[in-house]
């Protein structure tokens, strides 16, 4: 197929800056869609000059129809780099579209900085929450962020302070590789809003801990304390090995039954920028637990749905994981999970009753898998002497599913 679509990363220094071979493609262009300030850069040209509308398909749909035509699509730095390329080569399939790319923003923030952009962590705030932020921040992390605007520094140096990380360095890049590039710098618990700080900005992190702050870092079995709960909590220890069982891998979709306060969903997201999770709830009160530490701990798009299994689940996307932590009781709720759960899943489900243990020996006897008995004890004070508390003991059953169901 010819690749009849032309994607061009354009930077802050606008067509001059591009290579020989973008210029060509804009210049040759019967149609150019891109950004306000993307089309402002080409200035006067013959072709016909179309903004992204919304919702975004409307112009998928167009640029198919134009497919005759030489349609140019502008795009800031490196089009696959939170750009619309990899959307465009999804939707209108690779072998349609060519892409041109200029050095991103990240590649220029570390060129401007000497950061190793190997090692260096890196996400967009733009359009997006800024509590994505949360899992990142660990101590002596490097850290770069496309901002949203030029109010969205201050608003990282809010967080970053009230995590305990006021000692980190923040340096805002700004119009970078453009006539009107500008570099601030200040410690964290230093920068104001009058920094002299554009709206089209790179934010970089270097951060540093104090010694008071709470470490929250992306390994399994964060402490029972960082969670708002009503009780209904997968505590620390069986939540780890919950998580190991459950294994979650980049880009998976998890289901949580059960989801008491989201611990288990929270940790499943937090594992990998990339991991997904439907957390479904039958009491509106944890459901609202759920989204509070969602926000706080730095994973707002877990998906919540408010409802009873086994009806809340229809209509779901198909999960690569699930965990059932309450709600076993419910009829035909492991027939709808193993149908649900896509090959080489797998399904994780913890109960402490008598009866719950009774239908885990029937899962066991349908699927296969395996049977834990977890049990855990604390060390407590009792008068003039320490002893071990023990927890209330937990059986787990997880099974991996090997074969497709009912032709699925």
């Amino acid at each position: 197929m010819t690749r009849w679509l032309k994607i061009v990363g354009i930077g802050d220094d606008g067509v001059k800056g591009l290579g020989p071979a973008a210029r060509a493609v804009v210049d040759q262009a019967d149609v150019i869609v891109g950004g306000e300030r993307q089309l402002a850069m080409v200035g006067d040209h013959e072709a016909e000059c179309l903004s992204w509308p919304k919702p975004f398909d409307i112009m998928v749909e167009e640029l198919r129809a134009g497919s005759g035509k030489n349609v140019c699509v502008l795009a800031s730095g490196d089009p696959t780099c939170h750009g619309v390329g990899s959307l465009l080569a999804d939707k209108l399939g690779v072998d349609a579209v060519q892409i041109l790319p200029t050095p991103s923003a990240f590649s220029l923030a570390c060129a401007r900085l000497g950061w190793s952009s190997q090692t260096t962590h890196t996400l967009s705030l733009h359009g997006r929450p800024l509590e994505l932020l949360h899992p990142f921040v660990q101590p002596n992390v490097r850290i770069l962020a496309l901002s949203e605007n030029a109010e969205t520094p201050t608003r990282v140096a809010a967080l970053l302070c009230d995590r305990g990380y006021q000692s980190s360095r923040l340096t805002v890049l700004s119009h970078m590789g453009g006539e009107y590039e500008n570099i601030v710098s200040a410690q964290v618990d230093q920068w104001g809003p009058d920094q002299p700080v554009a709206n089209l900005n790179t934010i970089a992190i270097e951060c540093l801990a104090s010694p008071e702050a709470p470490l929250v870092p992306r390994s399994p079995g964060l402490p029972d304390e960082l969670f708002e709960h009503d009780g209904q909590l997968t505590k620390r220890e069986v939540r780890a090995m919950t998580l190991s069982a459950l294994s979650p891998t980049p880009g998976q979709l998890l289901w949580d039954i059960g989801a008491g306060c989201g611990s288990v969903s929270i940790e499943w997201m937090r594992s990998t920028p990339s991991c997904r999770a439907i957390a479904i709830e039958s009491n509106p009160k944890r459901a609202q637990l759920i989204r509070s530490n969602a926000t706080t701990l730095g994973t707002p798009d877990v998906d919540i749905v408010v409802g009873t299994a086994v009806p809340a689940l229809t209509g779901l996307a198909r999960p690569d994981a699930i965990f059932v932590g309450g709600g076993i009781t419910q009829p035909r709720l492991f027939d709808e999970c193993w149908r649900s759960l896509k090959p080489g899943g797998r399904l994780v489900a913890n109960v402490i009753s008598l009866e719950g243990e009774q239908i885990l020996d029937q899962w066991q006897r349908t699927a296969g898998g395996q049977l834990t008995r977890i049990a855990v004890s604390r060390g407590e004070t009792i008068g003039k002497f320490r002893c071990f508390k023990p927890l209330m003991a937990v059986t787990q059953f997880c099974a991996i599913k090997h074969e497709i169901q009912d032709g699925r």
